[in-house]
């Protein structure tokens, strides 16, 4: 650390001001002109600052609460659900129990605070202790050491980093938006082939073409160390994003081998569709490995003997963009197999359905390329601005 710097407790450097919530019943003490955050609306925020807050309490609300206000350019920290959000207020402004309020002293600049706290972030979650969700109590925050220099270096440090954290926004915005465009190209090819009937196509429900069921329910019981995977909702988004299966349950072969005899598990060319919680992630399955799944939180589509699988498996990704679309943008959070039976489709035949699902193949390797490389951009960002503070606190900026 440079010559210059000093490291104090942060108690010794700030005041630690705790939040608090009034009665929420009680009429007189909302709608007032007090602002009031809570660690919900900071993880919303935009910006490091805020300058309002969604609810508002009266003088009467403030005083009958141990809510207290805090004066601009004080730094907010969430201390639980979750530990680590911050922002700084502009306008004086009052938290609720779940934040700490920082009021620095004389010896520390407000952003330069802010920005060292937000370097920490992961040390301040191991500080935190309770059982239902950690929280970081103020004893522990006052423990925490600052490093500084004196105020003038830390107001061109915090210069460079404003600067240097505009840049970033700015290219996070880009590519952002370039990963949204590719997945949007992905989006218009895919229903432009199954919002219009081609000639000769038939129309059909799924419950016409198929079979959509579920599994025997599984009990925790029947859960063995090692034998016959076992896959849950994550382990078939894995298989449907062609990742590395983490496989963690298992169940025994020979209960594999009464369910196989007694009622079927899947094989090649069947289908598993989560459908509910993450809906929409879909495995066609490629060989004949043994394995089961947990009945309800995945769908099982076999029998469809009439239909490509990878052109069923493209139905069911339009079938579900529609419905989060007519949901405006919130994710539906159950498929009902009833719904699914119900639905309609055009079906074209073998030799189209097959040209349809290469020319789908060509743009999905295409966009999945594209959103690899913005996600890659995003990643080697934020990876810059955890480098960019490490080298602020240590004095190397």
């Amino acid at each position: 650390m440079n010559l210059g710097w000093q490291r104090k407790p942060l108690g010794d450097l700030c005041n630690i001001v705790n939040g608090g919530t009034p009665k929420t019943g009680v009429r007189e003490y909302w709608a007032g002109t007090n602002l009031w955050i809570t660690p919900a609306e900071m993880g919303r925020r935009l910006s490091p600052y805020m300058a309002h807050t969604e609810r508002k309490l009266t003088d009467l609300g403030l005083k009958e609460s141990s809510a207290r206000m805090l004066p601009p350019n004080s730094v907010i920290l969430s201390s639980r659900a979750p530990i680590g959000h911050l922002v700084i207020n502009t306008k004086p402004m009052s938290t609720n129990q779940g934040c700490k309020g920082l009021v620095p002293g004389k010896q520390l600049e407000h952003k330069f605070l802010y920005y060292y706290l937000t370097s920490i972030v992961d040390l301040l979650n191991a500080l935190g202790s309770g059982a239902t969700f950690k929280e970081l109590s103020s004893g522990k925050l006052k423990g925490v050491t600052v490093p500084f220099p004196p105020l003038s270096e830390q107001q061109r440090i915090v210069g460079i980093l404003d600067e240097a954290f505009d840049g970033i926004a700015t290219a996070k915005a880009n590519s952002e938006k370039n990963l949204q465009n590719a997945r949007a190209l992905f989006e218009s090819h895919l229903q432009s082939f199954f919002t219009q009937r081609g000639e000769g196509w038939v129309e059909k429900t799924l419950g016409e073409l198929g079979a959509i069921t579920s599994s025997k329910r599984i009990f925790k019981s029947e859960y063995v160390k090692s034998g016959v995977p076992f896959y849950r909702t994550k382990e078939v988004k894995e298989l449907a994003n062609s990742r590395g299966i983490s496989t963690e349950l298992f169940i025994s072969e020979a209960r594999y081998k009464e369910i196989k005899a007694n009622f079927g598990v899947p094989k090649q060319g069947d289908i598993l569709l989560t459908a509910i919680g993450t809906i929409g992630e879909i495995y066609v399955v490629e060989g004949n490995d043994d394995f089961y799944f947990k009945d309800g939180n995945v769908l099982w589509l076999k029998g469809f003997t009439t239909i490509n699988s990878h052109f069923l498996k493209y139905v069911l990704i339009s079938f579900v963009e529609r419905l989060n679309k007519l949901a405006h943008g919130s994710a539906y959070s159950a498929l009902p197999i009833q719904r699914l039976n119900a639905h309609r489709i055009f079906v074209p035949s073998p030799t189209e359905q097959a040209t349809i699902v290469s020319q789908l193949d060509s743009v999905s390797t295409e966009t999945q390329s594209l959103g690899s490389l913005y996600e890659r951009k995003l990643a080697a960002l934020d990876e810059l601005k955890k480098s960019l503070l490490h080298q602020a606190f240590t004095g190397e900026l």
